[in-house]
């Protein structure tokens, strides 16, 4: 997993912030000016922009006698990334998702529901029934007042081992 430190992280953000994907990217100095605030040195941001080519982070090319550096990947894909490695830490991955889903706001849901079914190849709104979507205003999160029922939790899952259809709720229990 491609964690950051903080000062790593400030570079990346002047990278996915100030170099559109299009750009030829930017140079150390032009990345030290946009860390105005943290005083840094010269070498120490060509230093942090160096290890993170190394991690593959970022990309870099010669212009002259400077390099030019822009994002490997965009900050979505970073954090889709992360959150990927996560689910590879150990446990049950399907747990972790229904966690992870059972944590959502309402509208965070329907941004998965529409993400998931344009990927299946669906179009149009996520269905809406008894069972699923959040009322208008409500939030899914736990604690929030609202159960599974309104973010759609309930939903059947298939069992990979064995084949059989089992709730939402069976797939933490194991």
């Amino acid at each position: 997993m491609t964690r950051l430190g903080d000062l790593e992280r400030a570079v990346m953000d002047v990278l996915w912030d100030v170099v559109p994907g299009t750009s030829d990217g930017v140079t150390v100095r032009e990345v030290a000016e946009a860390l105005d605030g943290r005083e840094l040195a010269y070498t120490t941001v060509m230093t942090v922009l160096d290890r993170l080519a190394g991690k593959g982070m970022v990309q870099r090319e010669r212009e002259g006698r400077a390099w030019r550096y822009r994002a490997a990947a965009s900050r979505e894909a970073h954090i889709a990334r992360l959150m990927l490695d996560a689910l590879d830490l150990g446990g049950s991955r399907d747990a972790a998702l229904v966690r992870f889903a059972r944590s959502v706001t309402g509208t965070e849901a329907e941004v998965l529901r529409a993400a998931l079914g344009a990927e299946a190849g669906l179009t149009g709104p996520a269905p809406a029934g008894p069972d699923v979507g959040t009322p208008a205003g409500q939030d899914a999160r736990p604690g929030s007042g609202t159960g599974r029922h309104e973010a759609g939790l309930t939903d059947r899952v298939g069992d990979p081992r064995t084949g059989r259809a089992r709730t939402a709720d069976e797939a933490t229990d194991r």
